[in-house]
């Protein structure tokens, strides 16, 4: 399968509405295959391609250090 899939996200579980190979990124806008479809929003009904994504979507207004070589 090819192209973006349409995707409906539930708790815990999503489900296929129209099939292809990756969903988008809501934060970076990357290309999430769909069988490493991790994190995603129930109620903002997208998914984000890791839990960094997560929190810049959720708390965007949060400095985050570059590296954890900053952070002492």
């Amino acid at each position: 399968m090819t192209g973006e899939a349409e995707v409906k996200y539930l708790d815990g579980d999503f489900r296929v509405v129209r099939p292809g190979a990756f969903v988008r990124c809501a934060v970076t806008g990357l290309p999430i295959p769909l069988e490493e479809l991790k994190y995603w929003s129930v109620d903002l009904q997208e998914a984000y391609i890791n839990p960094d994504a997560v929190l810049r979507r959720h708390f965007p207004n949060v400095r985050r250090p570059r590296s954890t070589e900053s952070v002492k």
